[in-house]
C-alpha cells in the first residue's frame, strides 16, 4: 500500500486532475484511502440531530464512489490502494451551494445594471469559468445556479464544460434565464420610447399562453429546475408585491413538475411566499417577511427555505460602514429574527448564499452567518450537505459519507462542528473521486 502525506498529495493532485478530466472521469480500479483525524459523515438521530465526528475513522474510495467508511483498523483495504494521510483534519461531505449566480460578480466591482447591459455574454462566461473553479476549491462540490441574470443560457454551457472535464467546477444544477412577470424586473428607468427593447435580467411572461411557452422553452434549452420570481419590487411606491396570481404560479409548477423538474421561487413578501407555497414550489429563497403562518404552512407542505443571509450582509459591507461581526444594523437584525423563527418552526433550512452578489469562493460566509443568526455549527453543516441534497432530490448520490454515494469529500483543518470557520481551512477537495486540491 502506498502512503502519501498531505504535501505530496497536493503536488501530485494537479497531473491527476488533468489526466482524469481528459478521460471524462476516474477509472473504476483506482482505490484511495483517506485518513484524517476524524470523519463527520452527516448521520442524524431520530430527532434530526447530527452525530458527532468519529475519531479514528477513514474513508475508502474506488473510482468515483465511496466503498467504505468507519474505523480505519476495521476497513478491508485492498493491495495497491493509495493512502492519503490528512493529520489534524476533519473529512466532511462536499458542501452544496443552494443559491448562486455564476454569471454575476460583486456589485461594488460593476453594478448589476451594467453587468446585464454592458458586459458581453462572452466576457461574463469567461469570468464565470474562474468563479466555478474558485467555488470548487473552496469545498463546494455541487451548486444550484438560480439564473444567468441576462446571460441567456450560458449556465447550460458551463455545466456541459464541467461535465466534460474542460473546466473545473462543482456539478451544476441550472435554471437558465428564470421567469418574471412582465414589468417587474430590471434594468428599468429608461425612456418609455425604448423601455420595451431593454434586455432584462430574467425572461418576462404575461398570461397563461406566454407562461406555458416560456417554461417549456427553458426546459428545451437545458433547465434542470424552473425559477420564478413570485414577487418583486414593482408596487406603486417600489414596494415588494406578488408578481403572479395563484393560478399562474400553479400553472408554472404543473408544467415543470410534469417534466420531472421542481420549481424554486424568489419570494420575500408574506403573500408572495404564501402563493408560491400553495402552488407547490420546492424551495423559497430569501423569505425576508415570513410570518408564523407562513412558516407553519412551509413545514406542513415540506417546502425548503434558503434564507440567503450573506447577500444582504455583503451589500452592506460593500457600501461601507459595516463589517461582519459588528452590532447588527436593523435590516440584518430583522433577517436574524426571521431566520431563527423559521428554524424554530421546524422549517427545513438550506444553505444558499446568493453568491455573485459577493465573491465566488467566499461561499462559507453563508454558513458562518447562519451560525451567527442562531443555528449551531452542526445545523449549518447539515443545511449545506444532507438538507441541500434532499432539497435537490440527490440524497442518493451526494450530501453524506456512505458506501455507494459519490466520493464528494473535503478535508478541513480543525473541527467545523465546533468552529464553523474551520470551513475556511480546506486542505483537500474531491469530487466524484477526483482530487482537485
Amino acid at each position: 500500500m502506498r502512503r502519501l502525506h498531505l504535501a505530496a498529495c497536493l503536488l501530485l493532485a494537479l497531473p491527476m486532475v488533468a489526466s482524469a478530466q481528459g478521460r471524462g472521469g476516474t477509472t473504476s480500479d483506482v482505490v484511495t484511502l483517506l485518513v484524517p483525524a476524524r470523519v463527520w459523515d452527516g448521520s442524524v438521530d431520530k430527532k434530526g440531530v447530527a452525530d458527532k465526528p468519529h475519531e479514528g475513522w477513514a474513508v475508502l474510495i474506488r473510482g468515483e464512489r465511496i466503498t467504505a467508511v468507519g474505523p480505519r483498523d476495521q476497513l478491508n483495504i485492498p493491495d495497491g490502494a493509495t493512502t492519503v494521510e490528512l493529520p489534524g483534519t476533519t473529512i466532511i461531505p462536499g458542501l452544496i451551494e443552494g443559491h448562486s449566480h455564476l454569471l454575476l460578480h460583486p456589485y461594488n466591482e460593476t453594478s448589476w445594471d451594467d453587468q446585464v447591459l454592458r458586459e458581453p455574454e462572452a466576457l461574463r462566461t469567461a469570468r464565470a469559468v474562474n468563479h466555478a473553479k474558485a467555488t470548487l476549491l473552496a469545498g463546494f462540490t455541487t451548486m444550484r445556479d438560480l439564473g444567468t441574470e441576462g446571460a441567456g443560457y450560458a449556465d447550460v454551457g458551463l455545466k456541459a464544460a464541467i461535465n466534460q472535464g474542460i473546466i473545473s467546477g462543482p456539478r451544476l444544477i441550472v435554471t437558465t434565464r428564470a421567469i418574471v412577470g412582465l414589468g417587474e424586473y430590471g434594468p428599468r428607468g429608461f425612456s418609455t420610447d425604448i423601455s420595451d427593447e431593454i434586455p432584462q435580467g430574467a425572461e418576462e411572461v404575461s398570461g397563461p399562453e406566454s407562461i406555458g411557452r416560456v417554461v417549456r422553452d427553458q426546459i428545451k434549452h437545458g433547465a434542470d429546475w424552473i425559477k420564478v420570481y413570485a414577487d418583486y419590487r414593482w408596487g406603486p411606491s417600489g414596494e415588494v408585491r406578488p408578481g403572479f396570481t395563484q393560478d399562474e404560479l400553479k400553472l408554472i409548477v404543473d408544467i415543470a413538475n410534469s417534466s420531472g423538474r421542481p420549481v424554486v421561487a424568489h419570494a420575500s413578501s408574506e403573500e408572495g411566499m404564501r402563493r408560491a407555497i400553495l402552488a407547490g414550489v420546492r424551495s423559497i429563497e430569501h423569505g425576508d417577511n415570513g410570518t408564523p403562518a407562513v412558516w407553519k404552512l412551509m413545514k406542513e407542505k415540506g417546502v425548503y427555505f434558503c434564507p440567503t443571509v450573506a447577500a444582504g450582509e455583503s451589500q452592506l459591507e460593500q457600501r461601507g460602514g459595516y463589517k461582519m461581526g459588528e452590532l447588527l444594523p436593523p435590516s440584518l437584525k430583522a433577517k436574524q429574527i426571521t431566520t431563527k423563527a423559521a428554524l424554530d418552526a421546524g422549517v427545513k433550512i438550506c444553505n444558499g448564499s446568493d453568491v455573485g452578489v459577493f465573491s465566488h469562493g467566499d461561499n462559507a460566509k453563508e454558513l458562518e452567518l447562519l451560525v451567527l443568526y442562531g443555528l449551531t455549527p452542526s445545523q449549518a453543516l447539515l443545511a449545506a450537505t444532507v438538507t441541500d441534497a434532499a432539497m435537490l432530490g440527490m440524497e442518493d448520490r451526494i450530501g453524506s459519507i456512505k458506501p455507494g454515494l459519490l466520493a464528494d469529500l473535503i478535508a478541513v483543518t480543525g473541527d467545523p462542528t465546533q468552529d464553523i470557520t474551520a470551513l475556511r481551512k480546506v486542505q483537500l477537495v474531491m469530487k466524484g473521486g477526483i482530487r482537485y486540491r
